[in-house]
């Protein structure tokens, strides 16, 4: 990480973020009720007591922690945070600040252990919770790096691009957000040499076959949240759709479509596999004979030069972090929509690269129908539970409402999407 031995005190915690471990701690920051009824938004810092903190050792590291020491899961949900900023802040070539930053100074990093297959993050604070094992076991998602790292995705995404006004926000800014959040989880993951490895040695290159890239929160060796490789289009929501991460699907298997295409075109270019072998791989992709007619090509050429397929690799990634990171940053939240998202990548691409990658991009795009079809109409009214029902993020109506670190835990809110007083949605990772 970004951070100098001795600059990470208990908690984990630095001047941007800290971990609490709260003791009895009963609901999840956002939206809840007094004994009266009257709505309330629940606020950091947590007033409570703590479990014990991680600490540092003398030297300013936590790598002497064992995964079974009950601290580690603190160490490592500050660590996750900590190093997908690094890596987010590396491609937009600056400090990330918090969208938050008017009243708070940090980010508070909570585990709540009686949040059930969720995560999220709103003003002020990122939660996880635990996934439920069938055999009724229990893995907590402080130890699930996609996971976090999508949370923090959101915060880039508020940061960056910022909130739209109310009523302002279309359909295809949510289905974006959530997107956006799985790109920079896949993305940060792929800076852990680990992963690049047993991507590379498990695929041996075919980025399309089920493996760690394409599988967004990894939950055992055959499950997973969501599939970066996926079918879906736009056509797909013409007639309307129900859930955002859904809504999701088109934009994240388009991205993920032109990071292999970037992949091997980086392969062609260091002579690794041949013009024609990527054109197969192109006529064939939607073929049921992909697997069995390109697989064997991709075993014989990583066979000869692993090293430079990893080389290669770790190029596609960046060129697509860059090409991201500059897109996000020239979107506006209001009205936000795929088309949008299409010629800002194709301006950028045009930009940075003189349109090197213009077919790539479009052929990408049109696949998906994105640019040709807008998301229809939501089909059901959003239910008790459902993301759209609950403010996601707060902002205190009032300049200093909320005292820098020592604002109240629990803050007035007015029930209404429309008001000017609010600013809509935490962001749920499922």
């Amino acid at each position: 990480m970004s951070s100098p031995a001795g600059t990470v005190g208990p908690g984990p915690g630095d001047e941007r973020m800290y971990v609490v471990d709260p003791i009895g701690k009963g609901f999840a920051y956002g939206l809840a009720e007094n004994l009266r009824g009257d709505p309330l938004y629940l606020m950091p810092p947590w007033p409570g007591d703590v479990y014990p903190p991680a600490l540092p050792d003398r030297d300013g590291h936590f790598d002497y922690l064992a995964p079974e020491d009950p601290e580690f899961e603190s160490a490592h949900l500050y660590g996750s945070v900590r190093f997908t900023l690094d890596v987010w802040e590396k491609y937009f070539g600056h400090p990330i600040d918090w969208h938050f930053r008017r009243d708070l100074d940090r980010l508070e990093l909570v585990i709540q252990r009686n949040l059930r297959e969720n995560a999220f993050m709103g003003y002020g604070f990122l939660e996880v919770g635990i996934h439920e094992t069938a055999d009724g076991g229990v893995e907590p998602f402080s130890l699930n790096f996609d996971v976090i790292a999508h949370e923090v995705g959101h915060c880039i995404v508020y940061s960056v691009i910022g909130v739209p006004d109310p009523g302002t926000a279309g359909s295809e800014y949510y289905g974006f957000h959530e997107s956006a959040a799985d790109l920079t989880a896949l993305i940060a993951a792929l800076h852990f040499d680990s992963v690049v490895d047993e991507l590379l040695e498990t695929s041996h290159g075919n980025l399309y076959t089920r493996n760690l890239a394409n599988r967004i929160a990894e939950l055992s060796g055959n499950s997973q949240i969501r599939l970066a490789a996926n079918p879906l289009s736009m056509l797909d929501f013409a007639g309307g759709w129900r859930d955002e991460h859904a809504l999701a699907q088109p934009l994240t298997g388009a991205m993920f479509d032109i990071f292999v295409d970037l992949f091997h075109e980086e392969l062609v270019a260091r002579g690794l596999i041949t013009h024609s072998q990527e054109d197969l791989s192109d006529r064939l992709e939607d073929s049921l004979d992909y697997f069995l007619v390109i697989q064997p090509i991709f075993d014989e050429a990583y066979e000869a030069a692993p090293e430079e397929f990893r080389d290669a690799l770790v190029a596609s990634r960046d060129e697509l972090g860059m090409l991201l990171a500059e897109t996000w940053r020239r979107l506006q939240p209001d009205d936000l929509s795929y088309a949008a998202v299409g010629a800002t990548l194709r301006m950028v691409d045009q930009m940075m690269t003189g349109g090197r990658w213009r077919t790539i991009i479009d052929v990408n795009l049109r696949r998906r129908s994105i640019g040709f079809v807008d998301a229809g109409p939501r089909l059901r009214p959003p239910g008790p539970g459902d993301h759209f029902n609950l403010p996601r993020v707060f902002v205190p109506a009032k300049r200093g409402s909320c005292c820098k670190g020592r604002h109240p835990h629990r803050a007035a809110y007015r029930h209404s999407t429309a008001s000017s007083d609010t600013l809509p949605y935490v962001f749920h990772f499922r």
